[in-house]
């Protein structure tokens, strides 16, 4: 098993399954029969529900919630506070096949690896299919069943197949007509979020 020592441990269930070369951030939750494999780098305070599967050297920041059956391949990289809904899938191949052309069973040098970067507070909804190759703009959402082929704005929020953006949301989630009226929005949002804090701190 990874490193999960510190002074507020991770909690992985017995059924999980995690690699060696895995780091795992303070306070995160591996739950039942996850899988994470050998190089994926998690954050603090992040959950991972039941049957989820980080890849080979999978990046993923700090507060990050991953639903159950969701599935972060190869290649993928989530930054701080994403949501990722359950059974949500991301693809790291545009060309996949199981053998090549003469017919021999593909390896890894047979294949090139996709990159995909879901940028700080982003939603994908359930059942989401984020194709290789794309960036998740930040605070943007990604609505249940979508398949995102194409780079998401930041704010936007996106529906259907192919995923087209149809408006805006600020960080709290509240639609907006333009995308500067969703940054300003989130802006004060989040003035009132630490103003909040330092209230109760004090």
């Amino acid at each position: 098993m990874g490193d999960i020592s510190g002074p507020d441990p991770a909690m992985v269930h017995e059924s999980a399954s995690v690699e060696d070369d895995v780091v795992i951030g303070d306070g995160t939750k591996i739950w039942s029969n996850v899988q994470v494999r050998r190089g994926a780098r998690i954050g603090r305070e992040c959950v991972f529900g039941r049957n989820s599967f980080v890849d080979l050297g999978v990046q993923v920041g700090d507060r990050v919630k991953v639903q159950n059956n969701a599935s972060l391949y190869e290649g993928v990289t989530v930054e701080d506070g994403v949501f990722i809904g359950p059974h949500v899938i991301f693809t790291n191949d545009k060309v996949p096949r199981a053998i090549t052309p003469e017919g021999g069973l593909k390896t890894t040098d047979d294949w090139e690896l996709g990159a995909t970067l879901v940028r700080h507070g982003a939603a994908l909804g359930a059942g989401a299919v984020i194709v290789t190759g794309v960036t998740i703009g930040r605070w943007s959402m990604v609505g249940s069943g979508a398949v995102v082929t194409r780079d998401v704005p930041d704010h936007a929020l996106v529906l259907g197949n192919p995923a087209r953006v149809v408006g805006y949301v600020s960080a709290a989630g509240r639609r907006c007509a333009t995308a500067q009226e969703a940054h300003e929005l989130t802006e004060e949002e989040t003035c009132e979020n630490r103003t909040s804090e330092v209230n109760r701190a004090t």
